[in-house]
């Protein structure tokens, strides 16, 4: 019967889904220390889990849908079972009256057999016991048949019953092979996804000298209290999208001496097309206003570098760099930083009875624009690199006359601490998953 395949199904369902949990499980399940350490399940074995807690959640879900069918079905009026009780039943009422009747008949034959006077001739009485006895035959066979039709209609009944019972029973236990099957298809998806989230956090960051950047606007040497307005282009100039690119600036300066850092007195803004508000470059020296950059494309964000009134003179550097995450977890980034160097003029005293208006954060003023030092073409080259290369200067420095060697080295520290700062927030954006 077909109850009966259903309920076979839906047994086998219980029964194999928490096997199939209990395959899967070790691959992904936290389990308590062992004695003997269990190795970690690789991505692949991960991948084989979730397929095959998927399949068994799809098959749970079928037998579900098949037993809920069935339910509905034998609760029905109208199900075969259900039909053949209710005929039966009709049957067995019928042969209850039929031996109503013929009880009835019996008695009444038996009182016409009483009823006859004792003038009734031999025939009369003989025909009187006959009707007596034909009646109790037919009594009898009355009663057997109403026996036999109970009978059947009991088994009848119990058969509709029961596979009633047995629906419901098929429908709990797919119900509860579903609710197995969904636990086991979770678990294992959760755990590929976290294995996949660790690779791709584990993924290290790729070198991509594709990735380019290139300043221009940068003078000989910049007056104190002025603003200088620079370009910034970074270039895909890579067969490859990327799905998030970003740039850095630093800017780093010392006095004469090159002793003293006045770091603070320098301040970089940013802007673009899509952004046009100038934003303050902080300390993770960002300028994330740049987005995705298809391959061969390239993006221009404006800077403009502030020196406070304040500064002393002495000699500055700005350094550029710039890297890319993909939504894949892939990611990368130029593996030079690029460094170009100007002086730093002292702000001219205001001249007796004069007042002093100048304003060193108004945009538009300019400091000395001198010769950009250049190399590549576009702009000046990388100077240094990720690893151990040291960082040389691609523009000129200024006449301050102080030995050459001191302020170089100088810089040379400020494109360390620049390019660890990047290095350090191209870790942390693939690390905490920045995407687009």
């Amino acid at each position: 019967m077909k109850i009966r395949r259903i309920l076979a199904t839906a047994v086998a369902v219980a029964v194999t889904t928490p096997a199939v949990l209990l395959s899967v499980t070790p691959a992904f399940a936290d389990s308590a220390p062992t004695a003997q350490t269990q190795a970690k399940p690789t991505l692949e074995e991960l991948e084989k889990a979730a397929a095959e807690a998927q399949e068994a959640y799809d098959k749970a879900l079928a037998a579900k849908t098949a037993a809920y069918g069935v339910l509905e079905e034998a609760l029905s009026d109208t199900a075969p079972l259900a039909l053949a009780a209710k005929a039966a039943k009709i049957a067995a009422d019928e042969a209850g009256a039929a031996k109503t009747a013929a009880d009835q008949a019996v008695t009444d034959a038996k009182a016409a057999l009483d009823a006859l006077p004792e003038t009734a001739t031999e025939e009369e009485r003989t025909a009187a016991e006959t009707a007596v006895t034909g009646a109790e035959a037919t009594a009898a066979t009355a009663a057997a048949d109403k026996t036999a039709a109970d009978a059947k209609a009991k088994e009848a009944d119990t058969a509709s019953d029961d596979a009633r019972v047995a629906a419901v029973r098929a429908y709990s236990l797919v119900q509860k092979a579903l609710a197995d099957a969904l636990d086991a298809k979770t678990a294992a998806d959760e755990a590929l996804a976290k294995a996949r989230e660790e690779e791709n956090q584990n993924q290290d960051c790729v070198a991509e000298p594709g990735l380019t950047t290139a300043l221009t606007g940068v003078p000989d040497s910049i007056t104190a209290g002025t603003t200088t307005a620079l370009s910034l282009r970074v270039s895909n100039r890579t067969d490859k999208a990327m799905d998030d690119v970003t740039a850095h600036a630093f800017t780093h300066a010392t006095d004469t001496s090159g002793l003293k850092e006045t770091d603070k007195l320098l301040h970089l803004q940013w802007s673009t097309a899509s952004s046009p508000k100038w934003h303050s470059i902080g300390g993770d020296h960002l300028i994330n206003g740049i987005g995705p950059l298809k391959a061969g494309a390239h993006a221009d964000i404006k800077l403009r570098l502030t020196i406070d009134a304040s500064a002393p003179a002495g000699n500055g550097a700005a350094f550029i760099s710039a890297d890319y995450a993909n939504e894949n977890g892939s990611c990368g980034g130029n593996p030079d930083i690029a460094m170009y160097d100007f002086g730093v003029v002292k702000a001219a005293k205001p001249k007796p009875g004069k007042t002093d208006d100048t304003d060193p954060g108004k945009t538009g003023t300019t400091g000395t624009t001198g010769t950009t030092g250049t190399s590549g073409g576009s702009g000046p080259s990388a100077q240094g690199t990720a690893s151990s290369n040291p960082v040389t200067t691609g523009g000129s420095l200024a006449s301050t006359g102080s030995s050459s060697t001191t302020p170089q080295l100088a810089l040379a520290s400020g494109a360390a601490v620049a390019l660890g700062a990047a290095a350090m927030f191209t870790v942390r954006r693939r690390r905490t998953g920045s995407q687009v």
